[in-house]
């Protein structure tokens, strides 16, 4: 080999090794020879404990027993079912999770001898923005219906309400009043979870300001300890030192934290403890609402943010839901909810520092 095949050669083989895609290359006897950076930081080996053995070491028994096969069919009979073709599949990582993969196969032979190359691409992220992409789609379709079926109900309901309030006032039999109190009331709940239901999958529409996430907190705290006070409950305030910005729609943002705040003083109808906090880190703020309250049944937590599912006699299964949501419209925030039978439960809720 001449010294402009050589180089040659060692600007292909750098131009592979810094790809971002994964290149594992055998021999007919699937003996891997290459392994590039890209492979060894998706499967998780490192080339070491990979070039020289057989590629069953990256493969389950089940996805290596049909690659001998297909490697073996194509050395009898040269017949390229899967070469040039890209194949979706769940491949697994060294340490034991799995995750969706795009591969596609070469072939090359070089002094009588055949080597296959897998060009292996790592779909985590595509899957999940697709997924994304399909949920935005989802709602958005249930949004406009949600619009239209609201338009249509809520001002009959607005008269059947308007009407039995005025009722109320008028009415001398005790039977009709009560009976038209309940009228009114459940006009008022479905009004409400009408509301709800379009908060929950219309498109949002975020107010976003600079704000103090403790300010906010110190509102929340100010809002539910007359309430928590004549419910046996003990609710305390803890806040990150200084001023914490944050770039939040605080309606919506104040929405939520009341949300969880109730969920909890109604979750410790005896009495308990409430902690409201606040922690900065560097990037990020978390605050955390805790109870120690009856906390949430295994076979009920997985059901929490479904939605219209609900444990409350007078709930609509939507407030958990709604707070989620409204929580990711936020760039760069999550909604975690965390929760042990018999000793409470936890919302954390991180926001980007707003520097």
């Amino acid at each position: 080999m001449n010294e402009k095949e050589m180089n040659e050669l060692g600007i292909l083989k750098g131009a592979i090794e810094n790809t971002n895609e994964a290149f594992v290359t055998i021999d007919q006897n699937h003996t891997v020879i290459f392994f590039n950076k890209a492979a060894e930081r998706i499967f998780g080996y490192n080339r070491t404990e990979v070039i020289g053995h057989d590629l069953g070491v990256l493969l389950g028994p089940r996805c290596n027993e049909g690659h001998r096969e297909t490697v073996a069919r194509y050395v009898r009979t040269r017949n390229p079912r899967l070469i040039g073709h890209e194949t979706e599949f769940i491949a697994p990582r060294k340490n034991g999770k799995t995750f969706p993969a795009a591969i596609s196969f070469s072939v090359a032979e070089f002094k009588g001898r055949l080597f296959f190359t897998g060009i292996v691409r790592d779909m985590t992220e595509t899957k999940a923005l697709e997924a994304q992409i399909s949920k935005s789609e989802r709602l958005a379709a249930l949004g406009q219906a949600v619009a239209e079926i609201s338009h249509e109900i809520k001002n009959p309901l607005m008269m059947i309400g308007g009407f039995a309030r005025q009722l109320i006032g008028t009415a001398q039999d005790k039977n009709a009043v009560s009976k038209l109190n309940i009228i009114a009331d459940e006009v008022q709940r479905l009004e409400n979870l009408l509301r709800e239901l379009r908060d929950l999958y219309t498109p949002a529409r975020l107010a976003t300001e600079e704000l103090d996430i403790n300010d906010l907190l110190e509102e929340i705290y100010s809002l539910t300890r007359d309430d928590c006070k004549t419910k046996n409950i003990q609710v305390k305030l803890q806040e990150e030192n200084g001023t914490v910005f944050v770039e939040a729609d605080r309606g919506r943002l104040k929405q939520v934290l009341l949300n969880v705040v109730k969920n909890s003083v109604e979750a410790m109808d005896k009495g308990g403890n409430l902690s409201i906090r606040s922690a900065r880190s560097t990037d990020t703020v978390e605050i955390t609402i805790s109870d120690d309250g009856p906390g949430i049944p295994e076979g009920v937590k997985e059901k929490v943010f479904t939605p219209f599912f609900t444990t409350k006699k007078h709930g609509t299964g939507l407030g958990l839901s709604l707070s989620k949501r409204i929580i990711e419209d936020h760039p760069g925030s999550a909604f975690r909810l965390t929760s042990q039978e018999g000793k409470g439960t936890a919302v954390k809720i991180a926001l980007p520092i707003s520097h």
